[in-house]
């Protein structure tokens, strides 16, 4: 076949791949599964009360390989993946690490080398999604909590921001494969009120949730969407029956 033969056209909206970050509390379970026909992978409780589709909680690496190829090799109706969680899954992924080692600890091998080997077991589980995404059609959305780390800017020096709780290789593998990384937060108002002789910054907020699109000191986050539009940071409705509507509106995948 002749190679201009091949040339693609047109734009194809595939099922996308999300990572959804924050903090505790902030709604990213409920969020999720307002998805399309979701099927949950949890490695952490407290899914019952939503009532969404799920196996049971994983208890080791073998347990998430099991559940990903079923639903990779089995029939079913599911068209959203949900993994609950990220920095849960990572304790499992440390422990079957160590014992195809013979390893204590995770940190046992010199120069990082407990950390490599979760990064290659890592792998074979997104190697996995990407493989539910192009074979069966399925959205990803991969949960995780967040935690304040430094980060060292070259441009403009050392400052903290939220990250996923994550050792750095996993994250930096989970980054590459999403074409979402979004952090979920509480929308907080700064007001000025008097304390004694000085004036004091105290943060107030009404149970408003924000999720952040696009990489700012504040917080790691990115997206492959913004050539159709997606804003900088998207208001989260507090019903959740409308909550996932309002960040479907603007992934052309579930917009179109």
């Amino acid at each position: 076949m002749s190679i201009m033969a091949q040339v693609q056209r047109g734009v194809v909206y595939k099922p996308p791949r999300l990572i959804i970050y924050g903090t505790h509390g902030v709604g990213k379970t409920t969020l999720a599964c307002g998805a399309p026909a979701p099927i949950l992978v949890q490695t952490e409780d407290g899914a019952e009360s939503i009532g969404v589709d799920r196996f049971p909680q994983c208890l080791s690496y073998e347990d998430i390989m099991d559940q990903l190829t079923g639903l990779l090799e089995e029939e079913h109706a599911f068209q959203t993946l949900v993994l609950d969680s990220l920095d849960w899954a990572e304790k499992l992924v440390w422990d079957y690490s160590c014992r195809q080692n013979g390893w204590v600890s995770i940190t046992d091998p010199d120069f990082g080398r407990g950390y490599a080997k979760a990064t290659e077991n890592w792998k074979i589980i997104t190697d996995t999604l990407q493989r539910l995404r192009d074979e069966r059609g399925m959205a990803i959305i991969l949960l995780a909590h967040s935690q304040i780390k430094r980060f060292e800017d070259p441009t403009s020096g050392g400052y903290e921001r939220y990250q996923i709780d994550l050792h750095r290789g996993a994250s930096s593998l989970m980054q590459e494969m999403a074409d979402g990384v979004f952090f979920m937060n509480w929308k907080s108002v700064i007001t000025e009120e008097k304390g004694g002789f000085s004036k004091v910054n105290k943060a107030k907020g009404n149970g408003q949730r924000l999720i952040f699109t696009e990489e700012r000191p504040a917080a790691l986050a990115k997206n492959r969407f913004g050539q159709f539009g997606m804003p900088d940071k998207i208001e989260i409705p507090n019903d959740p029956a409308e909550s996932w509507n309002a960040l479907a509106a603007n992934i052309p995948y579930f917009a179109n």
